[in-house]
């Protein structure tokens, strides 16, 4: 696990996927980059990633984080990029993965191919205003709410990385934030936390079944990148490869498999596909909480049952429609918790708030010892 310099020449020119964002002004972030790379053609100035040695005070070991090479803004964040619909779409292959948004009657679909290039899009849906974050090192996306101090913002990749994982800043106070810590670690907003929309994470192919009207992200960016072509090489089925030094797993499972995780109380839990077999759901118990976990060979998703659904009796309903979950009480849910039908349509479940699918080796660098179902 440790056999990492071997890959590090060859590494550093692919690091900027996971490295940095944007240092274009809101106002004219889609001006044209002809550079075939994940970061823009810019020199990073405006702070770059001097800002580890020159910051006072982190929430995290500073020693961990790495300048990921091509400095600050190196990658251009996108800001409300274009939308297609499904019948337009012609980049995107059935088993590639999207990450899922609903909001209201909007339904948006974010693929990786559009995340592996640039990590954070700022999305203004209606009233909704949020940063989907995606750090393909570590497999993992969230969303987040982009007003600060009832100002609203935009996130972009700072350039840094702290154990594989991208940190994203806000360009309202100039704060770093880790993704996978769910906080601002450095700057003017230490300490803070950002308000999660949980997102699914699914294959294309389904999640256009599921929601035909879906909207999906173009690749009509402004910038010029082959969205075809993963940037990483053999990154994400080589247990082997990493950018940056983790330490060994301790858990034997291969350090790039795809899981699901709960995070309560600085301490996760980790669900499996396996976990799940054809079809299934789960009720847990963990950090003195009940949770509904449900899913098949395709998603995992997770809610927090509160004192209004812990004694209704769910059972797993999904055949590549909109309803995943139905209930003793003739309720039926779809994906986003959403009662569709019976005495409950209208109301949510709650989603567990800090969960997401992720790279097995990400969630134990950054939460010792995880718990994990069996």
């Amino acid at each position: 696990m440790k056999n990492i310099l071997f890959y590090f020449v060859f590494s550093s020119l692919l690091i900027y996927s996971c490295s940095d964002s944007n240092s274009i002004p809101e106002t004219d972030q889609r001006s044209g980059d002809n550079s075939d790379n994940p970061t823009d053609d810019n020199d990073g100035t405006g702070g770059g990633n001097d800002d580890v040695s020159n910051t006072n005070t982190w929430l995290i070991d500073k020693s961990l984080v790495f300048d990921g090479g091509p400095g600050k803004d190196g990658i251009p964040a996108l800001i409300n990029p274009e939308l297609i619909t499904v019948s337009q779409d012609n980049y995107l292959l059935d088993d590639d993965l999207v990450i899922g948004l609903k909001h209201g009657d909007k339904v948006i679909a974010y693929p990786h191919k559009i995340l592996d290039w640039h990590e954070i899009i700022n999305a203004d849906i209606d009233d909704l205003s949020i940063a989907i974050t995606y750090c393909p090192l570590t497999g993992t996306a969230v969303g987040w709410d982009r007003n600060i101090n009832n100002t609203k913002t935009t996130f972009g990749v700072s350039g840094l990385l702290y154990k594989n994982n991208l940190i994203p800043y806000d360009r309202l106070t100039d704060s770093n934030w880790s993704q996978l810590k769910l906080e601002c670690v450095n700057g003017k907003l230490i300490g803070n936390k950002p308000e999660i929309t949980v997102l699914p994470e699914m294959n294309w192919g389904l999640w256009k079944k599921i929601y035909p009207q879906t909207k999906v992200v173009s690749t009509n960016t402004g910038f010029q990148r082959t969205y075809s072509r993963y940037p990483y090489g053999d990154y994400k089925s080589n247990n082997q490869y990493f950018i940056f030094p983790v330490d060994p797993i301790q858990n034997n499972i291969p350090a790039k498999e795809r899981v699901h995780t709960i995070i309560k109380n600085d301490v996760a839990k980790v669900y499996r596909f396996q976990n799940l077999d054809n079809g299934k759901v789960i009720i847990d118990t963990f950090q003195n909480h009940k949770f509904l976990i449900v899913g098949n060979q395709d998603f995992i998703l997770s809610f927090q049952l509160d004192e209004t659904t812990n004694t209704l009796e769910f059972k797993y309903d999904f055949n590549d429609t909109e309803i995943i979950l139905s209930d003793n009480e003739r309720n039926t849910w779809n994906l986003f918790g959403e009662a569709i039908s019976g005495p409950k349509k209208g109301t949510f479940l709650k989603p567990a708030e800090s969960s997401m699918m992720a790279y097995y080796f990400s969630i134990e660098a950054f939460y010792t010892d995880p718990n994990i179902y069996n």
